[in-house]
């Protein structure tokens, strides 16, 4: 029986025959190269549709493994070795039982008979917050939320900044999407509601960290080669603002949950 890719590409190697489309074509239509479709257009001359079918469609591989086999597999693993992942089962198999199958093929006839593989269950680490700083201005937390905040469809992004040691909300500014212009306004009511904080926790937004920042190499570091600083980087090192980029949301919260 003959599936779908096959059907069409004997309709279109029929074109060629029939002259209705050139080699050119066949070949663009089904991505193939012209010399494909040439070897394809002599077989199916010489068997029709004989030759777009594989010889051994239908048949059982010679290196499969017999149904005996498997069921011996199989209940080894439920009842000699229940306990042991897939790795190890496979390993006491060849050295134990003389079987040698590779590791994708066990893992799929095990899966198939309902069995999965242990796991080692890690140890429970509880999240640990993060004390807050202990003097107003010595940490800001910065980020920007799109939203759709006038209920007109469209999106705006909200650049928001809040003190970490008092949860103060020290600057807002909206914006059509989140970009420098509108950090530079929040920035600016930082500093001219409370003045230059101490350092500003931010996400890796290509606005504060370089997009080419922890990808220098050992040797690169070692010859003195650093990332430019963005825009708003090189602004803050003037005012001799530390950035620091948070690895992950968790990290600066408390903007997060504003």
């Amino acid at each position: 029986m003959m599936t779908q890719k096959q059907i069409n590409r004997y309709t279109i190697i029929k074109k060629t025959l029939e002259g209705s489309m050139t080699v050119a074509e066949a070949a663009e239509s089904l991505g193939l190269s012209a010399r494909q479709i040439i070897r394809l257009r002599n077989g199916v001359r010489d068997n029709d549709v004989g030759a777009l079918i594989h010889k051994n469609q239908g048949r059982k591989p010679a290196h499969a493994i017999n149904d005996e086999l498997k069921k011996q597999i199989v209940k080894l693993k439920r009842e000699k070795y229940k306990d042991t992942n897939f790795m190890h089962f496979r390993e006491l198999l060849q050295e134990h039982e003389q079987i040698t199958i590779s590791y994708t093929a066990l893992a799929m006839l095990l899966k198939e008979a309902g069995e999965e593989s242990p796991k080692k269950r890690r140890r429970y680490k509880p999240h640990r917050r993060r004390t807050r700083k202990p003097q107003e201005g010595l940490l800001i937390q910065m980020d920007a939320t799109p939203y759709t905040w006038f209920n007109d469809g469209k999106r705006y992004a909200l650049h928001g900044a809040i003190d970490d040691a008092t949860s103060k909300i020290v600057g807002l500014y909206i914006t059509k999407n989140e970009c420098l212009h509108g950090y530079f306004e929040t920035t600016r009511q930082i500093i001219e509601g409370f003045g230059v904080p101490v350092s500003i926790y931010t996400d890796r937004h290509a606005i504060f960290l370089s997009t080419k920042a922890g990808k220098l190499t050992i040797e690169e570091q070692l010859q003195g080669k650093v990332c430019n600083y963005t825009q708003f980087g090189r602004a803050m090192k003037e005012l001799g603002v530390t950035l620091i980029a948070a690895r992950s949301p968790q990290a600066k919260g408390r903007v997060e949950r504003l």
